[in-house]
C-alpha cells in the first residue's frame, strides 16, 4: 500500500456574486513533491473544472509557482485558479514581494494578480493567437452551437493559454438559448459572448464550452473573459471598464469586472473560501 501525506488544501468560490456561487478551484499546498501524474489523478478525481497545485518558484521575479489541471488536462493558464490559488496562498500567511500584487508562476509566465479583501484581479496575459478564423472552422464552429449564422456578429480566436476561440453574439439572449452538439465541440474550446440590452445586469453575457478539458460547460472562466476583454476593447464593443455575468445557464452568479489602467486590462472578482483542511494523497 503506497504511504498517504498529508497537504493543506484549500476549496475556493471565484467570481461569485448576488449569493451564488461562482467557480469552486481546489487548491493543494506545498505539493513540489507530488507527480504531473499524481496531480492529474487528484484534478479527475475532484471532477472541478480545475484544481491547481502550489509550488516553489522557478522564476526569481514570482512568489510561487502553480501548477493547473482540468479532470483530464495541464494548463498553462486560467483564469478563476488563478484568482483562487492567490486567495488560497494570502489566507495561508502567503506574502508577496511587491505589496499588494501576487506574482504567480504558471505555465505562460508571471503572472500578476493585484489584492484588496476579498476581490482580486490579474492582468489579462498577452494573446498567443489573435486572428480571425477560417471558413471551414467558421462553418463547423455554426454547426456545434446549433446558432443562426445571422446571430453571429463576429468569430476570431482570442487564446492567452487554453485555445479559445470567441463569438460574438447578437445579444445576451441568444446566447442563454444556445443548446450546443457537445461531441461536435471536440479539440476545440469556444467561449460565446453578447451584449445586454442597456447593460443591465451586466454589459455582457458570456458562456465557455470546452469538452476536451473533460467539461462540457464551464460555470464562470476568467481566461475567455480576458480573452474577450481584449477582443471587445480593441474593436470599440465596449468602451472603458465593464463588467460581465456568466454562469446563468448553469444555475450560478458568476460576476466579472474587466478594468483598464495604465495599458493592462484586469480581470477581477470576488474570492471566498468555502473549504479549509487537509487532503491524504498518495506518494507512490
Amino acid at each position: 500500500m503506497s504511504a498517504v501525506r498529508e497537504y493543506p488544501f484549500s476549496q475556493v468560490d471565484v467570481f461569485g456574486a448576488w449569493g451564488l456561487p461562482g467557480n469552486p478551484v481546489a487548491v493543494v499546498h506545498d505539493a513540489d513533491d507530488l507527480t504531473t501524474e499524481q496531480m492529474l489523478r487528484f484534478a479527475s478525481w475532484t471532477n472541478l473544472s480545475e484544481t491547481t497545485f502550489l509550488c516553489r518558484p522557478t522564476d526569481p521575479a514570482a512568489d510561487y509557482r502553480v501548477r493547473i489541471f482540468t479532470p483530464a488536462v495541464e494548463l498553462p493558464f486560467a483564469g478563476h485558479p488563478t484568482l483562487g490559488s492567490a486567495h488560497a496562498w494570502l489566507r495561508r500567511g502567503g506574502t508577496p514581494a511587491a505589496p499588494g500584487v501576487v506574482a504567480q508562476e504558471c505555465g505562460v509566465g508571471v503572472v500578476p494578480v493585484r489584492t484588496a479583501d476579498t476581490d482580486l484581479a490579474f492582468a489579462a496575459p498577452p494573446l498567443r493567437r489573435y486572428e480571425d478564423v477560417d471558413d471551414a472552422t467558421r462553418e463547423r464552429v455554426l454547426a456545434a452551437l446549433a446558432v443562426d449564422p445571422g446571430r453571429v456578429r463576429a468569430m476570431r480566436w482570442i487564446d492567452n493559454g487554453p485555445g479559445w476561440l470567441g463569438v460574438l453574439l447578437d445579444s445576451a439572449d441568444t446566447v442563454l438559448g444556445l443548446r450546443p452538439v457537445a461531441g461536435a465541440l471536440a479539440g476545440l474550446a469556444v467561449t460565446v459572448a453578447g451584449q445586454h440590452p442597456g447593460n443591465d445586469p451586466a454589459h455582457v453575457e458570456i458562456r465557455a464550452f470546452i469538452p476536451d478539458a473533460g467539461v462540457l460547460e464551464d460555470p464562470v472562466t476568467g481566461s475567455a473573459n480576458a480573452g474577450f476583454a481584449r477582443w471587445l476593447t480593441d474593436s470599440g464593443v465596449v468602451d472603458g471598464a465593464y463588467t460581465a455575468r456568466q454562469g446563468t445557464a448553469l444555475g450560478r452568479g458568476g460576476r466579472i469586472t474587466v478594468t483598464p489602467d495604465a495599458g493592462e486590462l484586469w480581470i477581477g472578482g470576488t474570492t471566498v473560501t468555502v473549504v479549509d483542511g487537509t487532503v491524504g494523497l498518495p506518494l507512490g
